[in-house]
C-alpha cells in the first residue's frame, strides 16, 4: 500500500490501495473492517420511509445530511425517508467503498468521496449515477470548474460541498503599520514591494510558504497550468510551473519577504501559535481555511480581512478552488432514483447552498446565492474577518480557474510534499528546475 497526501482541508495523511494508483493490482482480494465512528439514524418512527445509507468520513457531513432528511421528511411525508448515516474512517471508507462498489455487496446509497480519491471511481465503466438531470438546467448558476472535477465524458457524478475558492488572508494590523493599501495590490509584483515594506516597517515576514500543494498548486493553476493537462499527460516540469516555483523561492531567498511555514504546512500546533501571535503579514489559502482561523487563532478575530488573489500577468485567474468532497449515488443502490433527489435536495438546490454556508460555514458553488439574505446575517466568520467575503467573491466570479484532476495526482502531490517542495524550499538545494524535472521522472515511473 501506498501512502498520499490528502487535498482535504484538514490537512491528513491518507492511503490509497495500490490499485487505485494506477499500479495493476485490481485489490479484489482484500477484504476491510471498518469501525463506525459514529451513526445516526433519522426518520425510523416514520412508517413506510424508504431507508437509505448514507457513508462519510467527517462527523459534521453527516449532521449536516441528517438536518436535510428531517426537513425533506416534514416537505415530503409521502416521499419519507430513512437516513442511517455512517462516520467511517477516512481511509477505510473510501477502501470500504471502492470494495463495496467493485463486488457489488454492502453498497450505500449515498457517500461522500474526497477529492483526492474521486478520480479513483472514474476508472473504466463508472459505477456512479450522473447527476446531470440536476445540474444541467441550473449550470450557469454554480461556478462551473468545481462540478468539472467530478465530471467524466460529459457526466456529473459528484455534488461538491464548497466552493474551496483560494484568496490571501492579511493581517490588518500588520498591513496598516506597514502604511500598505492592500486593494492596491494587483499583481505579485505589487505583492512582493508591499512586502518588502512590510519586513522594513515591522520586521515581519510579508507571507510563509508550506512545504506542501497549498504553496505551489493554486500558484500553477491561476495561470492555466497544472500537474497534467487536460489530455492527462504531465506537464509539473513545464516552464510555467519552473517560472512560477523560482517565484516562490525568490520570496524566500531573494527578495526575503517570506519564510517556510513553521511546522512546514498550515496545519499544525506550530504553525497556527506563529500565526495567532502576528506571525506573518498574509498568506495564500482556500475560504474553508477560515474554520482553523477561527478555531485555532483566536487573538486574529477582527484583524484579518479576505482579497482575491494577485495575478502574475493580465488574463490570470484570480482564484482556484482547492480541495473538497463530492457526494455521490452509487448505481447499486437500491434507491437509486430516491437517492438522487434527496442527494440534489440535500447539496445542489439554492436552500442547499445556503445551508453550506450557515451549517458548516462553507463558500458555496452556486454563485447565484451568494447576494442571498440568508447569507449577509452576521455569524462568527463575518465577526472574525469582516462583512465582505461575498462581495470578493463576486468580484472574482469570472476569474476562476478549476484544476485537472487524474489517477497520478496522488502520486503528483506525493513527489511534492516529499521531494520537490523539500528541495527547493526548505532547503534550497535544488533548483526549480532540477526539483521538477526528477519529480517528473518519478511520478512517469509510477505511469508507466
Amino acid at each position: 500500500m501506498k501512502k498520499y497526501l490528502s487535498l482535504f482541508g484538514i490537512g491528513i495523511a491518507v492511503t490509497l490501495m495500490t490499485a487505485c494508483g494506477g499500479n495493476g493490482d485490481d485489490g479484489s482480494s482484500e477484504e476491510f473492517e471498518a469501525d463506525v465512528d459514529e451513526e445516526v439514524t433519522t426518520g425510523e418512527d416514520i412508517e413506510g420511509a424508504t431507508p437509505l445509507d448514507f457513508w462519510t468520513f467527517a462527523g459534521t457531513h453527516a449532521d449536516f445530511f441528517v438536518d436535510a432528511a428531517e426537513r425533506w421528511n416534514e416537505e415530503f411525508p409521502d416521499r419519507a425517508i430513512q437516513l442511517n448515516a455512517q462516520t467511517y474512517p477516512f481511509d477505510q471508507m473510501h477502501n470500504n467503498l471502492l470494495l463495496a462498489i467493485q463486488s457489488g455487496q454492502g453498497v450505500p446509497d449515498i457517500a461522500d468521496i474526497e477529492i483526492a480519491k474521486f478520480s479513483n471511481f472514474l476508472q473504466g465503466e463508472v459505477q456512479l449515477e450522473p447527476l446531470n438531470e440536476f445540474i444541467e438546467p441550473e449550470l450557469d448558476n454554480f461556478i462551473e470548474e468545481r462540478l468539472d472535477i467530478y465530471a467524466k465524458d460529459g457526466n456529473y457524478y459528484g455534488a461538491p460541498t464548497h466552493l474551496g475558492a483560494t484568496v490571501v488572508y492579511y493581517n490588518m494590523d500588520i498591513m496598516n503599520e506597514a502604511g500598505v493599501d492592500i486593494d492596491s495590490i494587483e499583481t505579485w509584483d505589487d505583492y512582493v514591494e508591499a512586502g518588502k515594506q512590510v519586513v522594513e516597517a515591522t520586521g515581519v515576514p510579508m507571507t510563509v510558504v508550506p512545504v506542501n500543494w497549498y504553496g505551489f498548486w493554486p500558484f500553477i493553476v491561476q495561470r492555466g497550468s497544472d500537474f497534467f493537462d487536460d489530455n492527462g499527460e504531465l506537464i509539473i516540469d513545464n516552464e510555467t510551473n519552473v517560472d512560477t516555483l523560482e517565484f516562490i523561492q525568490d520570496m524566500i531567498y531573494e527578495h526575503e519577504i517570506a519564510e517556510v511555514s513553521p511546522g512546514g504546512d498550515y496545519h499544525s500546533e506550530e504553525f497556527y501559535g506563529f500565526m495567532n501571535d502576528a506571525g506573518a503579514a498574509s498568506m495564500v489559502a482556500p475560504l474553508f481555511y477560515m474554520k482553523d482561523f477561527t478555531e485555532y487563532m483566536p487573538d486574529l478575530e477582527g484583524k484579518m480581512a479576505i482579497r482575491p488573489m494577485p495575478v502574475f500577468e493580465e488574463g490570470d485567474a484570480r482564484s482556484v478552488p482547492m480541495g473538497g468532497t463530492g457526494t455521490v449515488v452509487p448505481s447499486q443502490s437500491e434507491n437509486p432514483e430516491l437517492a438522487k433527489e434527496f442527494l440534489n435536495y440535500a447539496k445542489l438546490t439554492e436552500q442547499a447552498n445556503i445551508n453550506l454556508w450557515t451549517q458548516l460555514g462553507f463558500d458555496p458553488p452556486r454563485w447565484d446565492v451568494w447576494d442571498s439574505p440568508e447569507l449577509e446575517e452576521d455569524n462568527l466568520y463575518f465577526q472574525y474577518f469582516d462583512d465582505t467575503i461575498f462581495d470578493t467573491l463576486l468580484e472574482i466570479r469570472d476569474d476562476i480557474e478549476g484544476i485537472n484532476i487524474t489517477e497520478y495526482t496522488p502520486d503528483a502531490l506525493e513527489e511534492l510534499e516529499t521531494n520537490i517542495m523539500h528541495n527547493v524550499i526548505r532547503e534550497n538545494n535544488q533548483t526549480p528546475e532540477e526539483a521538477l524535472s526528477q519529480g517528473a521522472e518519478t511520478i512517469r515511473s509510477y505511469m508507466e
